[in-house]
């Protein structure tokens, strides 16, 4: 199914037929195209489970019985990549309520493997995807790769053209999956902007459409969470960024959650309750680390000082939340009672204080935690006062490559270093970007705790033993043009017990 059909079926799944006009489940539906264009996917990887997903697209020129039903999708897994060792096996419903979406708790598997599995409906029968368990033993190491920010207009991805020939345990992907609006770049997605489910459908479905994105989510299991240009461009909680209702923006915002699950290999318990859903977890890789999933969208306060990139104004130290009270306890709990050697905090927006200005006046961006000071700085005091051990902070948003010392109190000269923030890049957004600008060296000078800088676009891999963990910076040369090679700008080691990154 080419492009335009898998996005023109997408759609035609949007209508949202209700459920009580649905006949039997229909255990032999007939397709006239490939109802497994859109791929398959796995994500949250356990020791002993994982997510399997998939979802069925129609014919977008012709309206089929199976497209009012529930259609009966048969999955399996296996130990080998032939498919011959079947390991798990069963039956899931996709219905028209979901997009037919299929979302499987694969359970029951040997931990720190690699498995392959497949789905079938009808006579139809999906790819072959790949997918690893977590370690719940001590592993030797553990390969992740974590990426951010693929506006489709912007660029080709390239760089995922290339992760997909990384030896990697999991990709853990940090948000702004999706950008609601259109715009002009590499290449054009004429969709007005998202806002009902049926918008927000056929987005999902325009992105998917990329082999390499498909190619990604089929051999690596994934990790995810979202930012804002998921629902809308700096939404904070139930405040849109625009003017709308706050009835009407709780409407749109239920759409957006509703798509992102259905095009996620998310777990059942992530399923919306129309605008609401729990999207922080934590997922255990044994002894040796642990990955912290934070929401930093749907239960912050407003930005201060109107957003943007501001001085600060009266009420910039006003007391303000970016995870809400209730994910905040829980996060503090996590750090408390982890017993892993690493611990990963995947994180939305900047954490380290970035002074965009030069010279004595002071200029930060307000929808990053520094806009979110008290916040910011009960953060920092739990990574300290719960004694975790080695947390990193991994964050993407800014469409650059950073590194940041983490301390409570930046401005301090000696101040103690308690973490360590990696800050990758964007897929695509921004466009093809360049090493440095003109302005870095004045910028790493106004910002000593700051060890990097690099704006070309990519993801960071990582590798982490029981002694070190070590960032690869990989960049493009170019997402203007559909290839480009991959090379390593810069790779930094943080030492077991010695908070903050050096350089290789």
């Amino acid at each position: 199914m080419h492009r335009r059909d898998l996005l023109k079926g997408a759609g035609w799944l949007a209508l949202g037929f209700p459920l009580q006009r649905l006949a039997a489940i229909q255990s032999s539906p007939r397709f006239s195209t490939d109802p497994f264009a859109a791929g398959v996917a796995s994500g949250d990887p356990t020791r002993n489970s994982v997510v399997l997903w998939t979802r069925l697209i129609p014919n977008p020129n012709a309206e089929q019985d199976w497209q009012r039903s529930a259609v009966q999708v048969d999955w399996e897994i296996a130990s080998d990549e032939r498919m011959t060792k079947i390991v798990r096996r069963g039956r899931a419903a996709a219905t028209p309520d979901y997009g037919h979406s299929v979302h499987v708790d694969a359970t029951g598997l040997d931990s720190n493997r690699w498995y392959w599995y497949r789905f079938r409906a009808g006579s139809a029968m999906s790819p072959v995807g790949r997918t690893k368990t977590a370690p719940s033993n001590p592993a030797d190491r553990i390969r992740f790769a974590f990426a951010s920010c693929q506006n489709f207009q912007a660029g080709y991805y390239t760089a995922y053209q290339n992760m997909i020939r990384e030896d990697l345990d999991a990709v853990v992907f940090l948000g702004d999956y999706i950008y609601e609006t259109d715009g002009n770049g590499a290449r054009r997605i004429a969709l007005a902007e998202s806002k009902t489910l049926e918008g927000y459908r056929a987005r999902y479905a325009m992105y998917r459409s990329d082999p390499g994105l498909r190619e990604a989510h089929r051999l690596f299991p994934w990790i995810i969470t979202w930012d804002d240009h998921d629902v809308q461009d700096n939404y904070a909680n139930d405040i849109p960024r625009d003017t709308q209702p706050r009835e009407e923006f709780l409407r749109r915002r239920a759409a957006a959650y509703q798509a992102h699950y259905e095009w996620m290999p998310m777990p059942k318990a992530c399923i919306p309750n129309g605008p609401d859903e729990r999207l922080y977890r934590t997922l255990s890789y044994g002894p040796l680390a642990n990955f912290l999933v934070l929401d930093g969208r749907q239960y912050r306060s407003d930005q201060p000082c109107g957003d943007g990139n501001k001085a600060p104004c009266a009420d910039y130290l006003a007391e303000r939340t970016m995870l809400g009270a209730a994910q905040e306890q829980w996060l503090e709990r996590e750090l408390r009672t982890s017993h892993s050697r690493w611990n990963i905090l995947a994180n939305q927006v900047l954490m380290t204080p970035l002074d965009q200005a030069a010279g004595p006046r002071e200029t930060y961006g307000m929808d990053s935690w520094t806009g979110y000071e008290m916040a910011r700085r009960r953060m920092i005091s739990a990574l300290e006062t719960t004694r975790v051990q080695n947390p990193i902070v991994i964050t993407g948003d800014i469409h650059a490559n950073w590194i940041g010392d983490l301390k409570v109190d930046y401005k301090k000269e000696g101040s103690r270093v308690v973490g360590t923030e990696l800050v990758g890049t964007s897929i695509s957004s921004g466009g093809d970007g360049a090493d440095r600008s003109a302005n870095t060296d004045a910028l790493l000078g106004e910002n000593p705790q700051f060890k990097f800088y690099n704006n070309q676009r990519g993801y960071v891999r990582c590798q982490i033993t029981p002694e070190t963990l070590t960032a690869d910076f990989r960049v493009v040369e170019k997402v203007s043009v559909p290839e480009s090679p991959i090379s390593t700008r810069a790779t930094f080691v943080v030492e077991n017990g010695k908070p903050g990154a050096h350089k290789l």
